[in-house]
């Protein structure tokens, strides 16, 4: 049985469930602020992976056919793709949010003189929590040249990043480890505070990018080549028939690609059956191409150009 989206978005959640409940408790154990981080950050995560998950189940169970799917469609008319960006949105925006505030306490707890820490305890932490960062994330990537899902995109980030935090924090735990017998010994204070700044200096600014992505898709920015290419098919299609002029509306939100195409079509046209304008909707349709139930089509036809407005 090959792993769905689901599927893997299940095991991340558990991964990092596990991961977040070893961090608390070994950051309280160690005295390590920069552990206690991995561990809030892996809730947040989890909390966020949990929500994508849902949602991803109620886009995929609103195209079945069977009866709830039906009565979930009767009630959500539009479907469910617009929940999508807002939770990569959310999800994003959490995460810099939780690395900020962390920036705020390393800086704090390093103009106070830093802290002494249970080393060995942290160094363990440090690599198993690497160990673990480095599967998820190999396993997502390697299902996600697959299936492309931007809920596995961001999650394999998620891991990435949490597997970069767990290696600065594993060198910076054997560097202090190695100073505590020498002169040196008083750098050894401040290594926590010290590689949670530098980790989280990294981390902010990851997610501007899905943060982005995710709003110009809630405000429903037209992408560019998504454009271009409808209007193409548009434009051929409006010389070819003899058609006045085309109007085109085209969005991407989440894995959805939504068209709205209006023909401005010559008053006193012969008239032609519904078949035939099915017809032509068809290989229109067909032209664009990417059929599929994540791909919402209305083809339009109109001597009254105010239709297309």
């Amino acid at each position: 049985m090959r792993l769905g989206e689901q599927g893997f978005l299940r095991i991340s959640i558990a991964a990092t469930v596990v991961v977040a409940t070893l961090g608390v408790v070994f950051g309280i154990l160690s005295g390590s602020f920069s552990i206690a981080f991995d561990g809030v950050y892996s809730l947040a995560d989890a909390a966020m992976t949990g929500l994508a998950l849902w949602v991803s189940s109620l886009i995929i169970q609103s195209t079945q056919r069977d009866a709830r799917s039906g009565r979930i469609r009767n009630r959500f008319t539009m479907g469910f793709w617009h929940l999508e960006p807002i939770v990569l949105m959310l999800n994003g925006c959490l995460l810099m949010t939780v690395a900020v505030y962390a920036l705020i306490s390393a800086i704090i707890s390093i103009l106070s003189g830093g802290h002494e820490l249970q080393f060995g305890m942290a160094v363990a932490y440090s690599a198993a929590t690497l160990l673990v960062c480095a599967v998820m994330a190999f396993l997502g990537i390697r299902l996600n040249a697959r299936i492309k899902s931007d809920f596995i995109s961001l999650d394999v980030k998620a891991w990435i990043m949490s597997g970069g935090i767990a290696l600065a924090l594993l060198i910076a735990f054997l560097i202090g480890m190695a100073v505590q017998a020498t002169p040196a010994a008083w750098v050894a204070g401040y290594m926590d505070p010290a590689v949670l700044a530098l980790v989280c200096l990294v981390m902010i600014p990851l997610p501007i990018g899905t943060v982005w992505k995710a709003l110009t898709e809630i405000l429903l920015i037209a992408p560019a080549d998504l454009q271009e290419h409808v209007d193409r098919i548009a434009s051929e299609t409006v010389r070819r028939l003899g058609f006045l002029s085309h109007r085109a509306y085209v969005a991407r939100v989440g894995r959805a690609m939504q068209i709205e195409l209006y023909f401005i079509v010559p008053e006193g046209l012969p008239a032609k059956t519904v078949e035939e304008w099915d017809a032509l909707r068809d290989e229109i349709g067909d032209a664009i191409g990417d059929e599929s139930a994540n791909r919402w089509l209305t083809i339009a036809f109109t001597a009254d150009a105010e239709w297309a407005e």
